[in-house]
């Protein structure tokens, strides 16, 4: 593994390892950042995973939520929003939060650690942004 994967995986691993049930976007979150992750980049249903760091970019490649061909769904706020709630709230599996955000018409995201901010985009440049809380490790 290059020194990029390294840094990346294991800082996914520490913050599993410490992440709340409720809330723990914000923790994973800075961990990454403090890894030197500057954003991340999901696009769905392909769920591939975009990695912009100090010093070069990772991917990483999860288990896509459909195969084959699919009407995108249209982008529904609202939806997204109970989506990202019942997340947040411990209610959710990020696989299960990765479906709903399609459901709800969502196609991508950019997670941009050092702002503390994540924009939802939709297929026809339709975008939600929600900011999250600082977090001391």
């Amino acid at each position: 593994m290059t020194s990029l994967i390294t840094k990346l995986t294991e800082a996914q691993k520490y913050a599993m390892s410490i992440r709340p049930k409720i809330g723990g976007f914000p923790v994973l979150a800075e961990v990454l950042r403090q890894a030197g992750v500057l954003m991340n980049r999901w696009t769905l249903p392909s769920c591939q995973s975009v990695y912009l760091m100090q010093g070069g970019s990772v991917v990483q490649q999860g288990t896509p939520l459909v195969t084959g061909i699919h009407e995108i769904p249209v982008f529904q706020k609202d939806l997204l929003i109970k989506a990202l709630r019942k997340d947040q709230e411990g209610g959710s599996t990020f696989p299960e939060f990765l479906q709903a955000a399609w459901d709800a018409g969502v196609v991508g995201y950019e997670a941009h650690l050092n702002e503390r901010k994540v924009v939802y985009y939709g297929v026809n440049g339709e975008s939600y942004l929600e900011e999250y809380p600082e977090v001391y490790l």
